[in-house]
Parts: structure tokens; C-alpha cells; sequence
């Protein structure tokens, strides 16, 4: 009977779905949390799942008076439903010596049993570039996360954990091999799949790589920026050492083809007038930070870093994510329309940016803070609770 019917696919990495042959599976009437939750422990579990361990899964620590009767409502609704969607009539559910397993009248497959499958194969290989292919197919089925609507459920971490860790493996050891044989088109494709589905795991350092062996230098560096802006901007938090050495390391294998002087000199100024203070990413703003120090030991100006923190009432971090972002963008705009062209300012973080202003003494850059506190409040007095400054003299 299964060689007349279609196949039915689910895929579970990236997000839940299901197709049986041309059709899309989609239930008429949403089914309730907990129906689709045993559809997918039941698909997850090939080899059956002991009534104890659903129970567990399903119900957790909830308190309910009748688990057993919940479980049998709960199968019973999800039978009808998968009719209702347009599987054929059949006793999905088969329940054997305490074990629950699911069972079909057509082949079902499933991206996960796929994905491991190639990884346990490839891994058995002695062939390198027979491994290195098997290795490839199982990333291009790794479209996302393990059910990421049920991140939060116990099994689903555990499984999600044990596949991201196959997935970097192989990730990295195709990556290893496509640079060796300088295929570098199918390595900044494979890249750019990786850094969708994992941003914050610095593997935009491959796709910089892939871009430069491409000879798109220009694609590289603007890559480059945007990777940096995202990193110790959007993060939310201080960007550690590593990360730091990371961008310089990126930054120090820039380069361009050999060009004129007058276009060299043309490619660094600025394309348009720009009013207000320079802003400058974080690595950026550290070399411009040590750049200013030695000149200030030449000339004997001084020179001052003012700390400028977003706060609660009550002088903590404030951890209002909505609040904070308006306020940030709010005191960007305020540090920028408050200070010179010549001085420069950055973001350290979601809730803190650093002014360096060459000036003679600290009275001038509290005169500085104030106008940036005129700007920061003016369509809302009360922010002036919700911003502190600090200041510390770097001519020392």
C-alpha cells in the first residue's frame, strides 16, 4: 500500500511542515498547542516514545487532575485533524506495550532522519571528497534551528543542541575543504546559509574571506562594516577582546588593486558634507581613541572621554527593551547635533556611547554634556532622570 500512496515529508529544522506529495498539510482549524506538540514528539520519536516519557514531555509540571484523560482527549482530537487536513483515514496513533509510535499508510521521511543519516555516513567514509559531498548535503538540509516555536520545551534543547553541534562539524569541515581546493563561489554560498541561521556565531569572517579570494574587495569591506555595526551595536552586549581582534584581523586583510594617487586620496574623503560629529563603529573609535593619545603627547593639548549611560530612575541599566531603543536612537541624534565635525563619538553598547572631545579643560565638556541634555530632552523633560555622564581626562 505505501509504494501506491505519496511520500509524506516533514521537515523539523527551521520550522515545522509537512507535505504529502504536492500538498501542503495545513489544518482547517488550528489545532491546539498540545495536538500539534504530540504530532511532533510522535514524528520525532522513529522508534517509539514509553507513555511515561510523553506524559513528561507534554505535561511537564502542570498540574492537571487527569493526565491519562487529557492524553487519550488529546489523541483523539489530533486523529481528526490530520484528517481533516488531508491524510488519508488511518489510526496514526499505534500504542504498543506502553510505547507510543507513529504509524502510516505511506512513507513518511523526515529532514532530520535525513540529516543524520548523510553526517553517520559521511563520517564512515575514507574517500575524503566522498565525505566532503555527504557532509554538503546534510548543510543544505539544515535550514534552521529544531522546532524553534517549542525552544522552550526540554527534549526539543536537548535534540537541538546535539544537532547544532553535527551541523557546525560539517559546516566547518566543508569549509575547510572548499578553501583548500579554492572553490570559493560554493563557499560564500554556503556562508551566507550559515550566517542567516546563526548570525552571532562570527562565521562572517568566511564569507569575508570567500569575498576577497572572489576579488570583491568592495563587497568585502562594506560586509565588513555592516558585520562590525551588528556585532557591537545590536548585540547588546560589550564586545569581548576576541571579538575585537577578530575585526582587525578582517580589517588587516583588506586590500585593493593598485590604483592612482588623486583615486586613493578620493576614495577616503568623505562623498557629501556632513553636519554634526563623526560617528565611528567600535574598532574604528579605538583606533582614533590611541591615534589622539600620541598626538596629544606631541602637542601638549588634552583631551577627554565622556561617557554618556542610559539609566532607570534609579540610576541602573534600563532594562526596558522598547524604552531603550527610543532613547538610544534619541541620545545618537543628540551627541551628533551637540558636537563638532572634528570630534568623534561611538556606541559601546545598546545603552552607552563614548564622546572623545579635544578641548583645554572639563568645564567645556560639561558645557558639551548640556547641550547634548538640552537636545536629549526635548520632547520629553522627564529623560533627564533616564541619562548620566562621566568623564575621564586621557592627556594623563
Amino acid at each position: 500500500m505505501k509504494d501506491s500512496l505519496p511520500v509524506l515529508n516533514v521537515n523539523m529544522l527551521g520550522r515545522f511542515s509537512m507535505t504529502y506529495g504536492n500538498q501542503t498539510i495545513t489544518f482547517k482549524r488550528n489545532p491546539s498547542t498540545k495536538s500539534l506538540h504530540l504530532l511532533q514528539l510522535l514524528l520525532h520519536s522513529t522508534n517509539g516514545i514509553s507513555r511515561i516519557q510523553l506524559l513528561e514531555n507534554l505535561y511537564g509540571q502542570e498540574e492537571i487532575s487527569d493526565v491519562s484523560n487529557n492524553l487519550r482527549v488529546t489523541i483523539f482530537r489530533l486523529k481528526k485533524q490530520l484528517i481533516e487536513a488531508g491524510l488519508p483515514k488511518y489510526d496514526y496513533i499505534h500504542i504498543e506495550n506502553g510505547n507510543y509510535f507513529w504509524k502510516s499508510p505511506m512513507e513518511t521521511k523526515l529532514d532530520i532522519t535525513e540529516f543524520e543519516s548523510y553526517i553517520q555516513t559521511a563520517y564512515k567514509k575514507s574517500d575524503e571528497e566522498q565525505k566532503i559531498t555527504l557532509l554538503y548535503h546534510a548543510i543544505q538540509l539544515y535550514r534552521g534551528e529544531f522546532l524553534p516555536l517549542l525552544s522552550g520545551e526540554d527534549w526539543v534543547i536537548i535534540h537541538s543542541v546535539q544537532y547544532k553541534k553535527l551541523y557546525t562539524k560539517a559546516f566547518l569541515e566543508v569549509c575547510n575543504y572548499l578553501k583548500k581546493k579554492h572553490e570559493y563561489s560554493v563557499l560564500l554560498d554556503i556562508s551566507e546559509a550559515a550566517i542567516k541561521i546563526y548570525p552571532f556565531e562570527e562565521w562572517q569572517t568566511i564569507k569575508i574571506e570567500a569575498l576577497m579570494s572572489l576579488n570583491r574587495y568592495k563587497e568585502a569591506l562594506q560586509y565588513y562594516e555592516e558585520t562590525s555595526k551588528m556585532f557591537f551595536e545590536e548585540l547588546g552586549i560589550s564586545p569581548s577582546e576576541r571579538m575585537i581582534q577578530i575585526f582587525k584581523s578582517m580589517s588587516n586583510k583588506m586590500y585593493h588593486n593598485y590604483s592612482s594617487s588623486i583615486n586613493i586620496k578620493n576614495e577616503f574623503c568623505e562623498s557629501a558634507y556632513e553636519v554634526g560629529g563623526f560617528y565611528c563603529n567600535l574598532p574604528s573609535f579605538r583606533d582614533c581613541f590611541r591615534l589622539i593619545q600620541r598626538m596629544i603627547e606631541r602637542n601638549h593639548q588634552h583631551a577627554y572621554m565622556v561617557i554618556c549611560s542610559i539609566t532607570d530612575k534609579n540610576g541602573h541599566p534600563l532594562e526596558q527593551k522598547e524604552k531603550l531603543e527610543v532613547l538610544s536612537q534619541t541620545l545618537h541624534k543628540s551627541i551628533k547635533n551637540s558636537i563638532r565635525r572634528g570630534d568623534c563619538f561611538t556606541k559601546y553598547n545598546p545603552s552607552q556611547f563614548i564622546i572623545l572631545l579635544v578641548v583645554d579643560n572639563e568645564e567645556i565638556c560639561n558645557m558639551v554634556y548640556a547641550r547634548i541634555l538640552t537636545h536629549f530632552t526635548k520632547k520629553n523633560s522627564s529623560w533627564k532622570n533616564n541619562i548620566t555622564k562621566t568623564i575621564y581626562p586621557i592627556h594623563q
